[in-house]
């Protein structure tokens, strides 16, 4: 058992490389319009870096639903994160074509008590604007769908995942602004201490168990000593 963790915003390859080191089950790269935005290219070439039981996700905000299953398959990403007003038959065609859909919604928002017209691998809860760092409040979280996993997102840090995981107990827990030096830039302590906490709170609740997830996620930290 141990908590799924999504280090979001990767924009370079030495963040990519660090944050699985220390045991990162998951990165994202954003391809929206964002401070943290990257191209195509540099995220194949990051990409090829990636020991296979990393998870990468694209993360896109309103794309067309084909744009989306083109880039994420030809790059050769996990899968794909919507992150905008996406509904289901955009997530659905995107499903059909890629192997896991994480749809994200803002907190409090009704469709989080009825995901069923969704086919999706995984639910992420973020706060009303994404990457501000905001913390929500985390009893919206209460009534979801029990049957779905739930990432959660919205200002989490070092200082508060602890909290989070006990309250909400959720399958994972995803981090962008709260291990940042800057926009895309982030702190190797602030890192450290995130997916330790996360991992070690997520192990003495027992919560957070790798389902399915099959190349996805190795919950441990790569030993590149080991595959040379």
């Amino acid at each position: 058992m141990s908590t799924f963790v999504k280090i979001c915003g990767i924009t370079n390859e030495s963040d990519a490389l660090l944050s699985v080191a220390l045991g990162a089950d998951a990165l994202g790269f954003i391809f929206a319009p964002s401070r943290r935005q990257v191209t195509e290219k540099v995220v194949a070439e990051i990409v090829h870096q990636l020991p296979p039981s990393v998870m990468t996700f694209g993360v896109f905000v309103n794309e067309r639903a084909e744009t989306v299953a083109e880039v994420v398959n030809r790059i050769g990403l996990s899968g794909a994160q919507l992150h905008g007003n996406e509904g289901p038959a955009v997530t659905n065609f995107v499903s059909e074509r890629v192997r896991f859909v994480v749809k994200s919604f803002p907190a409090g928002h009704s469709q989080l008590t009825n995901l069923s017209n969704y086919k999706i691998w995984a639910t992420l809860v973020d706060g009303s604007v994404p990457g501000s760092g905001a913390v929500f409040d985390w009893s919206l979280v209460e009534g979801m769908a029990p049957d779905r996993r739930m990432i959660l997102a919205g200002g989490l840090n070092p200082g508060n995942v602890a909290t989070a995981l006990e309250t909400v107990r959720p399958f994972g827990v995803d981090v962008t602004t709260g291990v940042e030096v800057e926009p895309g830039r982030k702190d190797p302590r602030k890192l450290k201490s995130f997916i330790e906490i996360a991992k070690t709170t997520g192990d003495s609740l027992g919560i957070g168990v790798h389902q399915e997830i099959g190349d996805g996620a190795s919950g441990a930290p790569y030993n590149w000593e080991e595959s040379e």
